[in-house]
């Protein structure tokens, strides 16, 4: 990608870090006014680092005494999202492409917040012996992906990048265990997939990477809300304190941090120190202007190739502090 892009994603991340920091030193505060929640159902993923810390440290526990806290694991975002649209769940953490497939259908959702980019977090893998050299190389090829998630994105990308038609290959949609068996028994040429899923196939082994994320996508991660929750600005503050004190734990207790995403999300030590090793500091804070821009060339690209039924404006669903929500559509 060009400089101006990667010169607006530095500009995003500084924006972001700044925003989250005011947000985590006015927690006592927040926590002081935050109007009752007799619940809050959190949706999160196992790529979901700072929601499985948060959830092992009970940091938000602690700061919404009167809450009661649950937890509901997705196997991806447009699960989550699923979940969240129909009232399950109450918040959640995705990559870029669900909230795209969720506005596009409707959904009453909202951006609430995000955490920087991680361009180094998800690849197009294929196996070491096979003949596929370049993005190029993957014309007329199966590719593994889950349908409207981040490695959906990442495919569009590479397809373009490749200056390929997204009709010049054949995606398979499966959700990253299914895709994993599928590529792993030759079903399929290539894996378009995220840590942690990325790091354990590469800590076993049997992959080569193709590509990653880096150059093509941001790999952003949003934070998700219903309406109900959007309109609760002091409790959005609590959460998103806890979330970036949870970070600043992650990078300063890097083996406490390690062992216990391995214990919460069943995977190997080696695994999830790959994972830290490609992660940067991650505090959470409200969309940047320079986010909601970059989020709105995402829906852009999957409008034009007719992947999602209608255009977009992203600003629509994104929640801003001390602004009211958008009408219900």
């Amino acid at each position: 990608m060009n400089d101006a892009f990667h010169t607006g994603r530095r500009a995003a991340l500084a924006m972001l870090s700044v925003t989250a920091a005011s947000w985590w030193h006015g927690a006592r505060a927040a926590t002081d006014t935050a109007a009752p929640l007799t619940q809050l159902r959190v949706g999160f993923q196992k790529g979901s680092l700072n929601l499985a810390l948060l959830k092992s440290l009970g940091l938000l526990e602690k700061r919404l005494p009167g809450t009661k806290v649950s937890w509901v694991e997705f196997p991806a975002g447009p699960q989550l999202l699923e979940a969240l649209a129909v009232g399950s769940v109450d918040i959640g953490a995705t990559g870029d492409s669900p909230p795209v497939f969720a506005q596009a259908a409707g959904k009453d959702l909202f951006y609430v917040g995000a955490e920087p980019p991680k361009p180094d977090s998800s690849a197009i893998l294929v196996k070491p012996e096979a003949p596929l050299k370049t993005l190029a190389d993957l014309k007329g090829r199966r590719i593994a992906l889950q349908k409207g998630s981040s490695a959906h994105f990442l495919t569009v990308q590479a397809v373009k990048r490749a200056g390929l038609q997204w009709g010049d290959i054949q995606p398979v949609y499966l959700p990253p265990a299914d895709a994993r068996a599928a590529f792993e028994k030759g079903a399929v040429d290539a894996w378009a997939i995220w840590d942690p899923y990325y790091a354990a196939a590469e800590i076993d082994g049997a992959v080569r990477v193709l590509a990653t994320s880096r150059g093509l996508t941001g790999n952003n991660s949003f934070y998700l809300a219903s309406r109900s929750l959007a309109g609760n600005e002091p409790v959005l503050r609590v959460l998103f304190a806890a979330l970036t004190d949870t970070d600043a734990y992650v990078q300063s207790n890097r083996k406490d941090s390690a062992q216990r995403f391995a214990d919460f999300a069943g995977l190997g030590l080696a695994t999830v120190h790959r994972v830290l090793e490609r992660r940067q500091p991650s505090p959470v804070g409200p969309l940047t202007p320079a986010l909601i821009a970059e989020q709105q060339k995402v829906a852009d690209a999957f409008a034009q190739l007719g992947l999602i039924p209608k255009p977009i404006r992203v600003a629509d669903i994104v929640w801003l502090p001390g602004q009211a929500l958008a009408s219900a559509r």
